[in-house]
């Protein structure tokens, strides 16, 4: 609770961290706190579907006429060998009276783990601003200005661990508007080379790149199989094909993004091809599901118009979640509109993973009528069994990228954080497979060479068989 101070003004902030809190690993979506003479301000909100920052290459960043007390930039991890470049230019204060103390403006770095102490140092008052604890490591402050408007500094962090970027201004009275450009780094001591990725995400490219050639093979073998049984062929399975190519490429651009990234410090335009192939795969993926959920080609030839209306309602959401990962992605927690963009991606994501869930159960239920009057007892039991197979097989895919993979990547050191993108892209890549070869052409359809005894046993199954609950 907040000190009773009518006659102060309290300022929120809001400040996007991962902590450790009570040796349990929470995830702080944002906190408010008061700074300089007041009282700290707790206001709590946990997000489990929201992921931590990781931005690792060279940024540009404009700040206008910013009162926020803190500003965070970049997280980045550390080996013993880091360096942080930092060029600051345009400086611009809105009250730049040499009384004020300008040592409680400027930028440090913190660990997640110090943070959580420097709150508490903040609530019992035993600092009034950020920059004066000693949990903090101050890279540059203002009062070392001396009348000029910008200055260039390299940091050198000996200390292996995780550290975000972040600016402090504790004068409330004070906007800075500044350019800043930061570079943080890691040396390789046997290549004397930088290296622009986390330590966590350093071995990512060659993950990608792996994983596009297992793509890659699966779509060749893929072909094979549709050229063997192409007599059996549906639309539904060049589908499926077009998802794996497009998967595939992502992968492979995705790679290229982060193996410049990881030299140079930027993407060369590889970020763009990566988020074009992005925005197909995701779309061509939610829309495959969709198609499957429903039966479409394989089973009917057409799709009934709430089958319909599902799909206008997938893809435009789609487009709306890619938007928002363009601009998460390119900005950072520094801008002020980023918490809104993070909302954004995070509720249409959810709406679009639900949404998919309803032409499987609408399938289900059809086939559950039809088992029951049409007198093809056996057939529509195959088809029955296999939509719920893949119903649950949806459900898993969905609760492990978007809940499991996120709560590894949180418990997880920050040097093996590559270990949760490893999980979540062999999930993916078994999803596709169980697709493919669950919806795969026969020669033989099982759907429709059934035998008497067949088709006896499996009325008697529907007979003793409990209404499936979802």
């Amino acid at each position: 609770k907040p000190t009773e101070a009518p006659e102060r003004k309290i300022r929120d902030l809001i400040f996007f961290v991962d902590l450790k809190l009570f040796n349990s690993d929470l995830h702080l979506n944002f906190f408010r706190f008061a700074h300089g003479d007041l009282s700290l301000l707790f206001a709590f909100s946990f997000d489990l579907s929201f992921v931590s920052f990781g931005f690792s290459e060279i940024r540009f960043t404009e700040i206008r006429s910013d009162d926020r007390a803190i500003i965070p930039f970049d997280e980045f991890g550390f080996t013993h060998s880091g360096l942080l470049k930092l060029n600051v230019s345009q400086i611009a204060l809105s009250n730049p009276d040499p009384d004020l103390d300008f040592s409680k403006v400027g930028f440090f770095l913190c660990t997640p783990d110090a943070w959580m102490h420097v709150l508490q140092q903040l609530e019992d008052r035993e600092v009034t601003c950020v920059l004066n604890s000693d949990l903090v490591k101050v890279v540059f402050n203002f009062k070392s200005l001396n009348g000029k408007s910008n200055f260039d500094t390299v940091y050198k962090e000996s200390d292996a661990d995780q550290y975000t970027l972040v600016f402090a201004n504790c004068l409330s009275q004070v906007k800075v508007s500044m350019n800043v450009r930061s570079a943080m780094y890691n040396l390789d001591g046997k290549k004397n080379t930088r290296d622009y990725l986390s330590a966590g995400r350093t071995i990512l490219p060659r993950v990608y790149f792996l994983l596009s050639l297992i793509y890659f093979t699966l779509a060749g073998v893929w072909i094979y199989v549709l050229y063997k049984k192409r007599l059996t062929v549906f639309r539904i399975h060049f589908f499926m094909l077009a998802v794996v190519i497009l998967k595939a490429f992502n992968l492979v651009c995705e790679a290229e993004d982060k193996s410049y990234i990881k030299r140079t410090g930027t993407a060369h335009g590889w970020d763009v091809l990566f988020y074009i192939f992005s925005f197909l795969k995701g779309i061509t993926l939610f829309t495959l599901i969709v198609l499957i959920g429903t039966g479409w080609s394989f089973l009917k030839p057409y799709l009934q118009d709430k089958e319909k209306k599902v799909l206008m309602i997938v893809i435009p959401l789609q487009v709306v979640a890619n938007i928002a990962q363009v601009v998460i992605d390119e900005t950072g927690p520094f801008a002020q509109d980023w918490i809104a963009w993070k909302q954004v991606f995070l509720l249409v994501d959810v709406v679009c993973c639900c949404a998919v869930l309803f032409p499987i159960v609408w399938s289900i239920k059809n086939l559950r009528e039809a088992a029951r009057t049409d007198g093809k007892a056996a057939v529509n039991l195959m088809k029955l069994t296999l939509f719920r197979q893949y119903y649950i097989v949806v459900i898993c895919y969905i609760y492990f990228t978007r809940v499991v993979v996120y709560a590894l990547e949180t418990i997880t050191s920050y040097k093996y954080l590559w270990t949760s993108v490893v999980a979540g892209e062999l999930a993916t890549l078994a999803f596709y497979v169980f697709t493919g070869y669950k919806f795969k052409p026969e020669a033989h359809n099982p759907y429709f060479v059934i035998d008497d005894e067949e088709e006896e046993a499996a009325a008697e199954q529907l007979k003793l068989e409990d209404e499936f609950e979802l």
